[in-house]
């Protein structure tokens, strides 16, 4: 059975596809970003890790293949171990192999895998359609264009006519006394104008005084009673999702869950029980976080000081 087909299925749905025995494909997704040496723009992605520390069967994969090839859980979780026998077999010869769509797995000169990733596929299903292109360079020449302008303009008031006045204007005298009489017709109606205005405006500043008045008259006898108050509001905060588990183990006898937890919480994890899963079983968790990252730290440092069997488990609880 060819399984990177169906880890690949399951990369588009979720941040982590785990393959038992073998390593965990993880997914984080990076946003749009613009290569500025070579004008190259690229839509935002799924890039795809490896971490071969995360190999606890946590049913993801197993039970994809089961409702895919319509057969049990049991041959499903077969399948998975043979699968990963043949991975194994492959490294140990070839010391690389790889995974259609998903990327190359080699062995390193300690014996470690690296993961390169492929680029041909984009798991974020938000940018399907988008591909990354080249924009030419966009040449902008602003001295030329505005060189351009200031000549226009230099040319624009070159061409303006001179006002020309005839010379026999100043051989009729009484052409004078005409504008001397039409200016001082300009200068009484101006005054008389400015005089109407005033006017006006200290009849408009009489009415707001009054009116003014009235306002503060019915304020002051004024009595403020809200028949129908509004109803106080209850503000509720939501609680933040924690999807992201370390887990220390799941029992089959609740009384061992039981103990596990309380030992955890005697020595000051945040440590929760879950319902027993479908297969009998009791979990047991040294703590639930907000983000993957803390999630990921958090189980270095379990691995390190106190148990190196915890695994992580992605789930809404």
């Amino acid at each position: 059975m060819k399984i990177e087909q169906y880890i690949s299925q399951l990369l588009y749905r979720h941040q982590c596809v785990t393959v038992p025995g073998f390593g965990a494909f993880l997914t984080e997704i990076q946003s749009a970003h613009m290569h500025e040496k070579t004008n190259s723009f690229y839509p935002p992605k799924k890039l795809i890790s490896f971490n071969s520390h995360l190999k606890n069967n946590d049913g993801l994969l197993a039970n994809h293949i089961s409702n895919i090839e319509k057969t049990s859980y049991e041959n499903a979780v077969a399948s998975i171990e043979s699968e990963v026998v043949i991975w194994k077999s492959i490294l140990q010869v070839n010391e690389k192999f790889s995974l259609k769509n998903i990327g190359e797995l080699s062995l390193n000169s300690e014996k470690n895998i690296v993961f390169t990733p492929s680029e041909n596929i984009n798991y974020l299903t938000e940018s399907f359609g988008l591909n990354s292109f080249v924009s030419p360079l966009i040449k902008r020449e602003v001295a030329a264009n505005l060189e351009q302008k200031m000549e226009e303009v230099v040319v624009s008031k070159k061409s303006e006519p001179i006002p020309f006045i005839p010379e026999e204007t100043r051989s009729r005298p009484y052409l004078k006394y005409a504008a001397v009489f039409v200016l001082a017709l300009s200068v009484a109606g101006s005054i008389g104008y400015k005089l109407y205005q005033d006017r006006i405006a200290e009849e408009t500043l009489l009415v707001e005084k009054a009116v003014q008045k009235q306002v503060q008259n019915k304020i002051q006898e004024a009595t403020f009673f809200i028949e129908n108050p509004i109803p106080s509001v209850t503000l509720t905060v939501k609680e933040e999702k924690l999807s992201y588990h370390v887990v220390a183990g799941a029992f089959r006898n609740e009384e061992n869950a039981e103990k596990i937890y309380d030992e955890l919480i005697e020595v000051g994890f945040k440590a929760r029980r879950l319902a027993p899963n479908k297969h009998g079983l009791f979990p047991v968790l040294y703590g639930s976080y907000a983000t993957y990252t803390e999630a990921q730290q958090a189980m270095r440092d379990i691995h390190k000081s106190v148990n190196p069997d915890a695994w992580l488990l992605i789930k809404e609880l």
